[in-house]
Order: structure tokens, then sequence, then C-alpha cells
């Protein structure tokens, strides 16, 4: 069984974050100014252990790599930002670990291929406007060998996440990517051509049940389907919620104890399609009142929906006993896993716990 965390190389000052968002802006930014906007609204959430780190410091990296291991998470699967024509953000980090051989825990990618704006918010809570900042782009096969050739060394690590003998590279908005079919033909030749095999490309999405078969007529090998976005939906919850956001201004709010038995459903059972584990959101450090969350999020409620996960996992075929973690460090987003001030390292003792019942509890590992 295999727990792949998402991991975002966002907590260092880079030369466009300073002339975007002023000198020295990191996520950290974002997090610490945080304040409550309701009544038992936790914020801003404080890191513990780690402290507001920089991930310039190859110590930082370690003690992740080495909470991750003690917590049974098996890689880390960092955010990978490559905008076309060589242009990326955020590579830093990544780059010290391939270059360094520190730390010893597996890693693979996820292209985030999304564009970046400075969004403006209207009194609805709608974007209004945006301002770009970073575009995303196709260029084409040029493109795709630059991009291939500057991931190589990291494809050549023996680090590297490997399902069934393939490398494994996420795509983080495959729909949205015009060309990708061409894309990953040319990247598994390219594989096969410097000696590496083959690629291993998984689908992430949000909406399952409407993007499965789409994505799977793309030739992906897998979808990695992340449910924490199906609160949007409309209807009348949606409505009575944005209703009573509108005239409160406050954000929209989801009791975790009702939203994590539907983090997975039928969909996930399939051998393909790899669950996702969601500690918590809260996306109100970005988008103050104009954002949604969900609150009485707890160790112990996390720990139930991480036994959910696992024991449809468990049924699967071993090479496909995979889920992955929404997220290792998203802070800004509230799906974070690090130890903070209220729970110290709760989060990632619930993982633990929960896969000690899971597969090395054998009253329960037959439920």
């Amino acid at each position: 069984m295999d727990i792949i965390a998402f991991y975002l190389p966002q907590f260092h000052p880079t030369t466009h974050n300073n002339e975007w968002w002023g000198e020295g802006f990191t996520e950290w930014t974002n997090v610490a100014k945080a304040k409550p906007l309701f009544p038992g609204h936790y914020q801003p959430k404080i890191p513990a252990d780690l402290g507001f780190y920089d991930l310039r410091m190859p110590e930082i990296k370690e003690k992740q790599a080495q909470l991750a291991k003690e917590a049974g998470i098996t890689g880390f699967c960092y955010y990978h930002y490559w905008f076309g024509n060589g242009q990326q953000e955020l590579e830093l980090p990544f780059n010290q670990v391939v270059e360094s051989g520190k730390p010893n825990f597996p890693f693979c990618l996820c292209w985030a291929n999304e564009s970046w704006y400075r969004k403006f918010w209207n009194k609805d809570g709608n974007v209004a406007d945006k301002q770009d900042l970073a575009i995303q782009t196709y260029p084409g096969a040029d493109d795709n060998i630059k991009h291939f050739l500057s991931l190589k060394k990291a494809f050549s690590d023996n680090r590297y996440i490997r399902i069934n003998g393939k490398l494994l590279f996420v795509i983080y908005k495959p729909l949205l990517f015009e060309g990708v079919e061409d894309f990953m033909a040319q990247w598994r030749s390219l594989a096969k051509e410097h000696g590496l095999g083959d690629f291993f490309f998984a689908a992430y999405t949000t909406d399952i049940s409407n993007d499965r078969t789409r994505i799977e007529k793309l030739g992906f090998d897998s979808i990695i389907s992340c449910r924490i976005r199906r609160y949007k939906k409309r209807g009348f919850k949606w409505l009575t919620r944005k209703i009573i956001s509108y005239l409160t201004n406050t954000p929209e709010r989801y009791n975790y104890k009702k939203v994590y038995p539907t983090l997975i459903g039928e969909e996930e059972k399939q051998e393909n399609i790899y669950p996702t584990l969601v500690p918590n959101w809260d996306h109100t450090p970005r988008s103050g009142n104009h954002g949604y969350l969900f609150t009485n999020s707890t160790p112990e409620l996390f720990e139930k929906h991480v036994e959910n996960v696992l024991y449809e996992v468990k049924r699967k075929e071993r090479n496909n006993q995979i889920c992955f973690l929404k997220s290792w460090n998203e802070w800004g987003e509230g799906n974070y896993v690090e130890p903070d001030l209220k729970y110290g390292k709760g989060y990632l003792n619930a993982i633990k716990t929960a896969i000690n019942k899971v597969y090395h509890n054998e009253n329960l590992a037959d439920k």
C-alpha cells in the first residue's frame, strides 16, 4: 500500500513572487495574516515543529521526509510548474532534492498545468476580474522535448516513484491540455529512447463522475479522484449556503463530519482510479469571505476517513493499492498534515493509526 502526498514547493521567495506580491512573499504571508471570520473559525493556522520554514534549507526537507515516513506516507508528489517555452516557477526546492540526493525519500511530479492569475472578487463572492501573471501554454513537440530533458535527471533517479515499473507522472488539468495525447505519446517515446522505460500517466480530477469517460478516452493509465469540490455543485443546499454566506458576509461552510464519508465513492473502487485523502479545506487565507471551508475537522474524524479509504484500497490488486493525500503542506488552503499548534502531530498520527488498524490488525483487516 502506498500513500503519496501532494507537496507544495511555494515556501521560499522567488523573483516573480517578489514582483507580483511584494518583497519576500511566500505562502506564509497569507497564512500568518489570516483571521477568524466567524465564531469558532480556526484561524490563523500556525505551524509547530517545522515553524515558518524556508524550503531552501535542506534540513527542513529532511525533517519533512522523516515525519512523513513515521506516519506511513510513502512518497511526495511535488507540484511542478512548466508554462511552456522553458518558463518555470517554484522549481528550486525540487531541483535541490534531485541535485543533492537528499532526502532519501521517494518522489514523483504533478504537472500543475494551469495559468496563474491575480483574482478580484465582487460582492457576491464571484471572480469579477483576473490579472494575468503566468499563462499556461503548450507550444508543441520541441517544447515537449525541452520539458522532458529538463527533468531527465529526476526521472533517472532511483527515488523516482514507478508503478508497474513505469515512471509516475501526474497531470493536474488533463481536460484543459490541448494536445495531451500527442504529449504522452512523445514522452513515452523519449523515455524509451533515453533508457528510462515508460511512463505511467495519471490524470487528476475533482469531478470523477463527469470527467471519467473523457479522461479515459485520452489514454491515461489511471485517474486520481479528489472529491474536494463536489460541494460547489449547484442545488438547493448550495443555494442556501450562498444566501447565508451573502447575508452574513462569511464564507460558505461545510461540516467535515458530514463531508468525509462522501470523499470516496463507487468510482474509487475501480482498479485504475485512486482515491484521495483530504484532512481539511479552508481557502480563506487566500480568498477571505469569498472562500469556502470545511469546519470541525479533527484528527479523530480524519482517522475514520483514512480508514474508510484504506479498506477500499486494500481490496485492490497490490500494484493498485495506492491513494493520494491532499496535501502534505498546502497551508493556505487548510489541507495539510504537518504539525500545527492546535493539534501537533495529530493528523500524522491519525494516518499511522489507520494504517495499523487496516493493514496490521488481523481482526480489523478483513472488515
